[in-house]
């Protein structure tokens, strides 16, 4: 392996030179990792998300790591991760579907915990039939754990928020969970190009004591959470604790969106802001609205696309202000329960001019195609219209 300098975590996210490669998904979310000077990766594998493990495990072989191990399965592996990062290591770990599912009881103690790992969810269908193709159904139950969730469109994404997700996580007046998301095969075994910083260069070491709650103390608040068990006290004293300890893991939450703007450049990115049509959309369904978008322009459509990066803390102001005065909002997605187009519907005064769909699941790819014909009900234009391509 090549000497690793440490660098400034500003220096490395915004300023280091960049190399362009041609990787996959999977490559970029490993790459990631080698510059993050990660102490300990934890590994149980499922599909698609063993692609990324194997890498990672490369990396420990190479040096890149001081641990990794598999796991007995997935909430041992979750559960793990909370032990090695309450010690002060800095530590991750991914999985897809049903593999988050299993582990989501340890995860979603991982924000009250104040526990800073970041944890790679390559998305795959959730239910019976077993399927093993992409679907992010899974993303709706990470929502309301308190940790942040961002989501990737591509591999330049994948590389870029999981590299911040390590120093956002560890911000003293964050310290929660970072989860990064991005649709397993589409974008994990698929290549594009990505600039990444050098490999050459890596953050600095996690500090733990420069934590919010010191890592080996469970006495002071908001982590009093086992000498000092909720469960071990009167019902007035439960109920209190345990609200004050949600209170402050989601205004933790909250405040994670300044670094999502240092290091991400804000939580949506927009594209003709003054478009009476807009496609709202996250992951790999932003990439299809993107062209959606181009095709409705070539044929004169004053259509605009808000890609959201993040999910939580989700954008609720700038979202509000950039649809303003937005004719119809049209939300395509990649799983049937329409979790963004909920959470878009929650946030505009007017929302019955949010469009919930189109939705493909299962593991289906989202043809342009489908958001076009919203885009012309929208316009009022007949189905009967050819697409332009």
């Amino acid at each position: 392996m090549p000497e690793q300098r440490v660098v400034d975590a500003d220096y490395l996210l915004l300023e280091a030179p960049r190399e362009r490669k041609f990787i996959t998904g999977a490559q970029a979310m490993a790459e990631a990792v080698k510059r993050a000077n990660v102490d300990i990766a934890i590994a149980y594998p499922i599909t698609p998300q063993s692609e990324v493990m194997h890498l990672v495990g490369d990396l420990w072989a190479q040096g890149y790591l001081r641990d990794y191990y598999r796991a007995e399965e997935e909430y041992g592996a979750m559960s793990a991760i909370a032990g090695a990062v309450r010690g002060g290591a800095r530590a991750f770990t991914a999985t897809s579907g049903p593999g988050l599912l299993r582990g989501l009881e340890a995860i979603a103690s991982w924000p009250g915990h104040r526990l800073p790992a970041v944890l790679g969810v390559l998305t795959r269908v959730v239910n019976a039939p077993l399927s093993i193709q992409p679907d992010n159904v899974e993303i709706a139950y990470l929502l309301h754990c308190g940790m942040v969730v961002l989501h990737a469109e591509n591999q330049q994404d994948v590389f870029d928020f999981t590299l911040a997700a390590f120093v956002i996580a560890e911000k003293v007046d964050v310290y929660i969970p970072v989860a990064v998301c991005t649709e397993g095969f589409f974008v994990t075994h698929a290549k594009g190009y990505v600039n990444m910083t050098p490999e050459d260069m890596k953050l600095p070491p996690r500090d733990p004591y420069k934590a919010p709650v010191p890592p080996t103390d469970c006495e002071i608040p908001p982590a009093r959470i086992q000498r000092d068990a909720p469960v071990q006290k009167s019902n007035f004293m439960s109920y209190l604790i345990h609200a004050v300890w949600q209170q402050e893991v989601w205004s933790s939450n909250i405040r994670a969106m300044k670094y999502i703007y240092k290091y991400l450049g804000g939580p949506i990115e927009v594209v003709n802001p003054d478009a009476e049509v807009f496609v709202v959309a996250s992951g790999c369904a932003a990439a299809q609205g993107r062209e959606a978008v181009r095709y409705a322009q070539m044929e004169g459509l004053n259509v605009g696309l808000v890609k959201v990066k993040s999910i939580r803390p989700f954008p609720e102001r700038e979202i509000r202000e950039v649809l303003r005065k937005a004719k119809a909002v049209i939300v395509p997605e990649h799983n049937i329960v329409g979790w963004l187009a909920k959470e878009v519907k929650a946030v505009l005064p007017n929302n019955d001019i949010v469009i919930g769909g189109p939705r493909v699941y299962g593991g289906m790819t989202l043809p342009v195609e489908l958001i076009m014909e919203k885009i012309y009900d929208a316009f009022g234009i007949k189905k009967e219209r050819k697409v332009v391509v």
